[in-house]
């Protein structure tokens, strides 16, 4: 090295290293999937599409694929870098095996997405049994949050349309568990629309929230146990009839558009029937008040259903609609959890807005873009997305504490993925040396050493 000049050192550069592994602290991405089992089911799932001397197996592409997004690919080439350290990922299949699988599954007619989304399911029961505290449905209770995201297309892709914000796009409907104040959140279903799809369209949201709940555990796929929280774009009397509908009995925190109708309830609401919005942490939100309508306004919706209202300071710069009033922001949501304060319901649906973070999360894994020409195809990419994040889910619930567990993606790779290491073979074990002076070693081998704890799949 020698002495610096400007700001930063001058180094002189050789490509002849010896067993230097670049992605190092992917292989903690490497062991969640093999105590989760993940490969072992995907590669089960995929085997009828697999062709006979087939040197790769399908379920071990689709994974690779998966971890190249996770590592922040956005494209099939980018499973690439997976390909140039296969003392880690092992063997990887070249482009054109990858393209190939992408056309035969998206040619499947569904039955691949079916078989996918199965194995999916199977882990992610498994996943939450190992994560103990850690898991999501620790205090008894299941939180899916459903949300819009458009995804602008810069050329003719099959499906893609002007969209209600200017763009041209596709708009797909996602679902995502809520892991709480304690984690983050992972999905369990992404319906491909196109970018004119409407958004109080039911139909839309009715097959979203099936496919979410046919991730989760079979206890969960019906029961007051499971809440299903949305904005007001579900805010649809056929979508909360179904919620509701006998023999599901879901729980919901539904948003509703503020129609004339409700607005002319709110100005008639009399002051003592409004009570402070609480944060969090159990204080009063600073000038925000929350109140419950009753009466015909109720009338036509399902049994037991209740009407929530929130009027609250505009916040500096924002803009007031012509449904607010007397200078206050005006939200309802409806709701059918019955015996709780109206202020602890109306936190619990604010909370839904963490459901932008899982959304900004996807954004920065594989779904900025849908890299494929085909709807089809880009089906098959959005099960590779949802993959990709579930591991970097699953991989802080299982291995990571503290506010480490936290990271979004992006966060995960500058920390933790991309940290270099040294392979070194002895005694016909391989053995990755991490950089010593890197600040977060520490938490990719803390992490090992937890997954490994674990018990191994089957």
């Amino acid at each position: 090295m020698k002495p610096s000049i400007g700001s930063y050192p001058r180094v002189r550069v050789q490509d002849d290293g010896r067993q230097v592994v670049s992605q190092a602290g992917s292989v903690l991405l490497v062991e969640t999937v093999r105590k989760t089992g993940l490969d072992q089911a995907i590669s089960q799932a995929l085997a009828p599409w697999r062709k006979r001397r087939a040197v790769h197996d399908p379920g071990k592409i689709l994974l690779d694929l998966a971890l190249a997004v996770a590592l922040g690919g956005d494209c099939l080439a980018d499973v690439a870098m997976l390909r140039a350290e296969s003392a880690v990922f092992g063997p990887v299949a070249s482009d054109p095996t990858v393209s190939r699988l992408i056309d035969t599954l998206a040619a499947s007619g569904g039955k691949a997405l079916r078989a996918i989304r199965s194995a999916r399911s199977e882990v992610r029961h498994r996943v939450w049994s190992l994560a103990g505290e850690n898991a999501p449905d620790t205090d008894g209770q299941v939180t899916v949050d459903l949300d819009g995201v458009l995804v602008v297309a810069h050329s003719d892709k099959e499906d893609a349309a002007a969209a209600w914000k200017k763009t041209h796009g596709h708009h797909p409907l996602t679902a995502f568990v809520d892991h709480g104040p304690g984690g983050t959140g992972e999905p369990v279903a992404a319906l491909l629309r196109p970018g004119n799809a409407g958004s109080n369209t039911a139909a839309d949201h009715i097959t979203t929230a099936q496919l979410a709940l046919a991730q989760l555990p079979k206890r969960y796929r019906r029961g007051r146990q499971t809440l299903i929280r949305t904005d007001s774009a579900s805010g649809t009397h056929d979508f909360v009839s179904w919620l509701a509908r006998r023999g599901r009995w879901l729980s919901y925190s539904v948003g509703m558009t503020v129609t004339e109708v409700i607005h002319e309830h709110v100005l008639k609401v009399p002051a003592p029937a409004w009570t402070a919005a609480v944060e969090t942490n159990g204080e009063v939100r600073d000038g925000a008040w929350v109140a419950e309508l009753t009466g015909k306004l109720l009338d036509g919706w399902p049994k037991g259903m209740r009407l929530i209202v929130r009027k609250e300071r505009p916040h500096p710069g924002a803009q007031l609609r012509i449904t607010d009033a007397d200078g206050m922001r005006i939200t309802c949501f409806a709701t059918n959890t019955p015996g709780r304060p109206i202020a602890e319901l109306e936190l619990r649906h604010r909370l839904r807005a963490r459901a932008e973070d899982r959304i900004r999360a996807a954004r920065a894994t594989g779904l900025r873009n849908l890299p494929l020409h085909r709807a089809a195809q880009n089906k098959v990419w959005l099960e590779i997305v949802q993959i990709a994040l579930d591991l970097l889910a699953w991989m802080p619930m299982l291995a990571l504490t503290g506010t480490a567990r936290l990271w979004e993606p992006r966060r995960l790779r500058l920390r933790l993925f991309t940290a270099a290491g040294q392979l070194v073979i002895t005694g016909r074990r391989r053995i990755l040396r991490l950089a010593r002076h890197w600040p977060w070693s520490r938490h990719i081998t803390t992490a090992l050493d937890r997954l490994a704890l674990l018990p191994n799949p089957g």
